[in-house]
């Protein structure tokens, strides 16, 4: 068993989607970034490549690139869910937690599990989804941007 922790951010800013766990969140900003700027993939996809001993997502997917302008973030997921699996990697489970203090999450955390699963290829049940404000502390409290955390445990071998 291997584990990982990943962490991301990323300024709010007028003019763009806010996409959380490949969701489109009603909101009047979005996040800042080469690719979608999905902050809660990004900590994800960093926590499971860095379980495995692959790196990062800056090594395999940098902002310098322009063939990841504006990608999804869950097709990014998938590539290192292919990193994984050819290592023989399996994932045991993923907690991730989404730091902001706008707009509330709760609704959409169903959507994101399955959206993260289904690109993941594993149960829905071993994903699991948290959101949490500052307390109007920092630059999330401040409503300046938005941060994830993702711990997970993977595993070598059959499933």
């Amino acid at each position: 068993m291997r584990i990982g922790h990943g962490y991301d951010v990323h300024r709010l800013v007028e003019g763009r989607e806010l996409i959380l766990g490949g969701v489109t969140i009603e909101y009047n900003k979005g996040l800042l970034g080469h690719s979608d700027a999905d902050v809660l993939v990004h900590a994800i996809m960093d926590a499971l490549l860095g379980a495995a001993g692959l790196g990062d997502i800056g090594q395999h997917f940098p902002a310098s690139d322009d063939k990841f302008k504006g990608i999804s973030s869950l097709k990014l997921l998938e590539r290192v869910n292919t990193l994984l699996k050819a290592q023989n990697f399996h994932i045991v489970n993923i907690d991730s937690t989404v730091i902001l203090e706008e707009p509330k999450i709760s609704k959409y955390i169903q959507s994101m599990k399955h959206n993260i699963s289904s690109t993941l290829q594993c149960d829905v049940n071993l994903i699991n989804i948290k959101a949490t404000t500052e307390e109007g502390l920092g630059f999330t409290g401040i409503r300046e941007g938005i941060a994830a955390h993702a711990v997970v445990l993977i595993k070598k071998g059959e499933q």
